[in-house]
């Protein structure tokens, strides 16, 4: 099945869904109205980026196979199928799915999964107002949970990200941030390149626990990011004015 009718359309309204891979393996919650459910594998037939989630697809599709859809939940208002979105892989990657979801769900930042400890820091953190020169923010939402168990903060931080080559040079410090909080921040020995199978260039580094002088700075300050920016890097704060939760 490629498409809903338009019968089944007026019906639906708003849902959420999962995309799976043919050993029934998840890997893409959203959620959506009419056909978007479908959207994904017709966009990576025709799209020439490359994301965890396209590169599935086509390996599935190079296969011979099809991706799996299925409908979570279904008649929902927008607001709703957010709500349920953002629970579904907010947990999901709590209990360590592979989603290829970029970012946390709709407001997950602000209200979702968390352990006490983190609503207690949630609630005292001081906003991080300037980051510095020659620093970086890494995004380690998708390993953050095993860099509490089996991974080290390090190990989930230091590879691999697709940066920009002309900035490495001046990149001296990389702080770990999770669900909008800097959780570690290391000072960088050496940036070197790995070679993924795609061939598309991405980069790691060898280092060390920042100085204590330095990860006082950062260490639990809370950071802001634009509406919907899923990019794991960040080279700069948003301005207060375009900052949200």
């Amino acid at each position: 099945m490629e498409k809903f009718d338009n019968l089944t359309i007026e019906q639906i309204g708003a849902y959420v869904y999962c995309l799976l891979d043919p050993q029934d393996n998840p890997f893409y919650i959203g959620m959506g109205n009419g056909n978007r459910v479908f959207d994904h594998a017709k966009d990576a037939l025709k799209n020439p980026s490359i994301s965890d989630k396209i590169e599935i697809i086509k390996k599935i599709i190079d296969s011979g196979e099809r991706v799996r859809h299925v409908i979570i939940r279904h008649g929902l208002d927008n607001d709703t199928a957010f709500a349920i979105e953002t629970a579904l892989i907010d947990f999901s990657k709590y209990l360590g799915a592979n989603l290829s979801n970029l970012a946390l769900g709709h407001k997950s930042s602000a209200l979702g999964i968390m352990t006490v400890d983190e609503v207690q820091r949630k609630y005292h953190a001081p906003p991080l107002e300037d980051l510095g020169k020659g620093c970086v923010i890494i995004n380690i939402n998708r390993t953050y949970r095993k860099a509490k168990g089996e991974k080290s903060f390090y190990e989930a931080t230091r590879q691999s990200w697709v940066i920009d080559k002309k900035r490495i040079p001046g990149l001296k410090y990389v702080l770990s941030e999770y669900a909008g909080f800097i959780v570690e921040v290391f000072e960088v020995d050496r940036w070197y390149q790995i070679e993924n199978p795609n061939g598309r260039s991405r980069w790691a580094f060898e280092g060390k626990q920042a100085p204590d002088d330095i990860r006082s700075l950062y260490l639990n300050r809370r950071i802001y990011k634009k509406r919907g920016a899923a990019y794991p890097i960040t080279y700069r704060l948003s301005p207060p004015s375009f900052r949200v939760e």
